[in-house]
C-alpha cells in the first residue's frame, strides 16, 4: 500500500504516532492537564474524549477496549472510577485546548489541552429531539379557522378572532375589548 500522503504524520510511521497519542492520554487522564504543541493537542483531542466516553460506559468491554490503548491499569483505573463518573451528565466536550505562545527554542505554537472541571449545565430550552440534525425545524404553526377542532367555531366569532385571507396569511383583528389581538407573525418577529 502507498504511503498516505494527507495530513501530518506525527514520528513518521503510523505506529509511532498510535504510542504518541496513546502516551499524551495516559499523561493527560493522570495529571489532568498536558502541555504540548498545538498539533498534538488537536490529534489527541478526539482519542481522549472517545476513551472518556467508553470510561462512562464502564462495562468490561470498554475497559478492555481503554486498554488496548492505555497500557497503565492504574490510569484507566483512574479513568473509569473518578474521570469517567465526572463526566456522566455531560454529553460531550470534556477537554479544552488553550493556546498559550510559542516555545522558546524552535518557536512551535504550544497549547495546554486539559480536562474540564466545571459541572454541565445544560441549556434551557434544548431538547433531545432537537440535536437530531444541523438545520432548524419551522416551528409549529397555532390552529386557524379552517383547522380549529371545535365545528361551532366560524371565523369573526369572539372565539376564533383571526381571519385568513386568501393567500393564506392571518390578518390582525380588533377583539371585542377593544385592543388587537396578536398574530402568529407577531409571535415570529419577536423571537
Amino acid at each position: 500500500m502507498p504511503t498516505p500522503k494527507k495530513g501530518t504524520r506525527f514520528g513518521g510511521s503510523p505506529a509511532h504516532q498510535r504510542l504518541i497519542v496513546a502516551n499524551l492520554a495516559t499523561q493527560l487522564f493522570e495529571h489532568g492537564a498536558v502541555r504540548t504543541t498545538e498539533a498534538k493537542a488537536r490529534l489527541l483531542r478526539p482519542h481522549a474524549e472517545k476513551l472518556i466516553t467508553k470510561a462512562k460506559k464502564g462495562d468490561l468491554h470498554n475497559r478492555r477496549e481503554v486498554l488496548k490503548t492505555i497500557r497503565d491499569k492504574s490510569v484507566v483505573h483512574t479513568l473509569f472510577t473518578e474521570i469517567g463518573p465526572m463526566f456522566a451528565e455531560r454529553p460531550g466536550g470534556y477537554t479544552r485546548i488553550t493556546k498559550i505562545g510559542p516555545r522558546k527554542g524552535d518557536n512551535a505554537p504550544m497549547a495546554v489541552i486539559e480536562l474540564v472541571t466545571e459541572a454541565y449545565e445544560p441549556k434551557a430550552g434544548t431538547g433531545a429531539g432537537n440535536v437530531q440534525s444541523g438545520r432548524a425545524t419551522a416551528p409549529a404553526e397555532e390552529p386557524t379557522a379552517e383547522t380549529a377542532s371545535d365545528d361551532d367555531a366560524l371565523p369573526g366569532t369572539p372565539d376564533n378572532p383571526v381571519q385568513v385571507d386568501s393567500e393564506g396569511e392571518a390578518d390582525e383583528v380588533e377583539s371585542p375589548e377593544g385592543g388587537i389581538e396578536a398574530t402568529p407573525e407577531d409571535a415570529d418577529k419577536q423571537d
